[in-house]
């Protein structure tokens, strides 16, 4: 058993220098800050930097562009002039914030000791902003986007035989999700002149997809005793034809400060949004998405952390975090939204 020093000793011991209070004796520090692969609001839909907050855009006609407009020449006259129409559409960035403060006399514990810079308070904290704006963006994001409401194209998963927009859930074992998924492409292709390039699922459709029968007999010749043939992203993406597959494993805490944690998924864990949207802003290519930010300060970045000092008497130094987007719906024929892909009792999450 350890020795175990009296009161009298550690008093005698920190006059001497030789033991110090309040010091951390690791480098380890347990964060639940979240990876940064988890978050997907800057993955599916480009970014357009705006000067202004507010403004107009236009948004072409569609079937104009796709009519043959190309007519014989009459004699002596002229073919009559092709309509290319456009529409106004309008987008509003506004400002959100969150503060968080450090105490300066607390801290200095960390300072007089020379605490290890993984736990240092404003290190610490301004990670803490950076997090909680992530997390906000995310969740800007599902309201806006991972709904069945925002899309022209909605599709439910039954497990009896479906009929009309329905389909089988993926883990159902009569399920077909690459020859559905090559069937939605066609019908996206004649509805918005674009086939669909990206996918964005929550974690309960990946791992259905994982173990679907469908999808493990195409794959099932692909590997060796030594690399096993797995389920991934970049192999479901070869699969149904699309650049990228997102899986929305990003979470937040759904109860209120002082509540019991709440921990929820951000985005639907059993629904999926198949869609098109380009690499980069593009004044003569159609997305289904953009996410419009403004630098609110001029300094060219939508995002803002700084630091300030509070009131005198409360030896308090806040850190503050702005962003500004507007993430608007620029195309609904160009995304496909999945409700209920799969069944109510497939739980990934319960099943560990």
């Amino acid at each position: 058993m350890a020795n175990v020093l009296t009161p009298e000793q550690v008093t005698a011991n920190i006059k001497k220098g030789a033991f110090k209070p309040h010091i951390y004796l690791t480098n380890l520090c347990l964060s639940f800050f979240q990876e940064s692969k988890n978050f997907v609001s800057s993955k599916m839909f480009p970014m357009v930097p705006v000067a202004l907050s507010s403004a107009r855009y236009y948004e072409f006609d569609k079937g104009d562009l796709a009519r043959d407009n190309v007519a014989r020449k009459p004699e002596f006259g002229e073919v009559a002039p092709a309509i290319f129409g456009k529409r106004d559409k309008y987008y509003h960035c506004e400002v959100d914030q969150v503060i968080t403060g450090i105490d300066k006399i607390s801290s200095l514990d960390y300072q007089r000791s020379n605490a290890l810079a993984i736990i240092d308070p404003r290190r610490a904290k301004i990670r803490f902003i950076a997090e909680q704006m992530r997390i906000h963006m995310d969740r800007k994001w599902a309201d806006k986007y991972f709904n069945a409401a925002s899309w022209s194209h909605v599709y439910t998963g039954v497990s009896a035989p479906p009929s009309g927009n329905q389909f089988y859930h993926f883990d159902n074992e009569n399920s077909d999700p690459v020859r559905f998924f090559n069937s939605l492409g066609t019908k996206m292709l004649l509805s918005g002149l674009r086939r669909p390039n990206k996918i964005c699922m929550g974690v309960n459709v990946f791992a259905a997809l994982q173990t679907n029968a469908s999808v493990l007999e195409r794959i099932k010749y692909q590997g060796s005793e030594a690399n096993p043939a797995n389920v991934t992203e970049n192999v479901l993406a070869q699969l149904f034809k699309v650049s990228e597959i997102v899986v929305a494993e990003s979470v937040y805490n759904a109860a209120p400060y002082g509540a019991p944690d709440d921990i929820k998924f951000i985005c639907e864990p059993n629904d999926l949004l198949l869609c098109y949207a380009t690499d980069a802003p593009s004044i003569d290519e159609p997305s289904a998405g953009y996410t419009f930010t403004w630098d609110m300060l001029g300094n060219g970045q939508y995002t803002a952390v700084s630091q300030f000092e509070g009131k005198e008497s409360t030896h308090t130094e806040f850190i503050e975090g702005l962003i500004c987007t507007d993430p608007e719906i620029t195309c609904a024929d160009l995304g496909v939204y999945l409700q209920g892909a799969v069944s109510p009792d497939f739980n990934v999450s319960a099943a560990v």
